[in-house]
C-alpha cells in the first residue's frame, strides 16, 4: 500500500472465493466510491469453517483467480487469514487491529452473510470491533434486513448519507447499500464447472 497515514481508509471483504467472481468485483469497486475507500482488501480464507471443505479449491488457486479478475489497483489480494493462522473472522481482525492499527476499516460484506451472520462466531463482536456494510445481492435483501443480526444493530443503522464517514464511527456502525444487484455466485460458478 502507497499510503500509510492515519487516514487511509481501508474496505475488509472476507471470504472463500471459490472462485473469485464478478459480484465481488461489483461490491468492491461499489465500496470504493460508497464508503469513500483509499483500498479493499479482499481477505482470501484458508477455509471457512461454515463451508464444506470437500468443494474447496487449493488456497494458491483461489488467490490466482482473484488476482486475475480484480480490475482496480485499489483492490489488493491478501492472504493475511492464511499468513496470520486465523480461521474466524473475529480472530482475523483482532489481529489485523493489533497489527496494523492506523489504518481505518469498514467489514464488507453481502446481504446473504447478513442474513446468516448469526451463525458466524462471536457475530456481535465481530460489530463492535469495525464499523460494516451490507451490499445488497439479488434475492437476499429483505431476508438479510430481517435477519437476526439486522435486528440486534437496527439502533446502530446509519443512512446512505453518512456512508462515506463510516470508517470513522464508533462500532457497532453499520449501513446497507442498495446500489449492487450482481447474481453471481461461487457455489453455482462450481456447480457448472463440475
Amino acid at each position: 500500500m502507497d499510503r500509510s497515514d492515519h487516514n487511509t481508509r481501508v474496505g475488509l471483504l472476507g471470504g472463500s472465493f471459490n472462485p473469485a467472481h464478478e459480484g465481488h468485483v461489483e461490491i468492491s469497486e461499489a465500496a470504493l466510491d460508497f464508503l469513500a475507500l483509499d483500498y479493499i482488501w479482499w481477505l482470501v480464507s484458508p477455509g471457512n469453517p461454515l463451508k464444506d471443505k470437500s468443494t474447496l479449491a487449493p488456497f494458491e488457486e483461489r488467490v490466482e483467480t482473484a488476482r486475475a479478475i480484480k480490475k482496480d489497483d485499489r483492490i489488493i489480494i491478501s492472504e493475511l487469514e492464511r499468513n496470520f493462522e486465523t480461521h474466524y473472522t473475529i480472530d482475523t481482525l483482532r489481529k489485523i487491529k493489533e497489527t496494523m492499527p492506523r489504518y481505518h476499516y469498514v467489514w464488507l460484506m453481502g446481504a446473504d452473510n447478513l442474513a446468516e451472520f448469526d451463525k458466524w462466531k462471536d457475530w456481535r463482536s465481530i460489530a463492535e470491533i469495525v464499523p460494516f456494510a451490507i451490499f445488497s445481492r439479488p434475492s437476499y435483501s429483505k431476508a438479510s434486513l430481517d435477519s437476526l443480526a439486522a435486528k440486534a444493530f437496527k439502533d446502530y443503522r446509519v443512512g446512505k448519507d453518512k456512508a462515506k464517514a463510516l470508517h470513522r464511527m464508533k462500532p457497532p456502525a453499520w449501513v446497507f447499500c442498495d446500489l449492487t444487484d450482481n447474481p453471481a455466485s461461487s457455489t453455482e460458478i462450481r456447480s457448472k464447472t463440475m
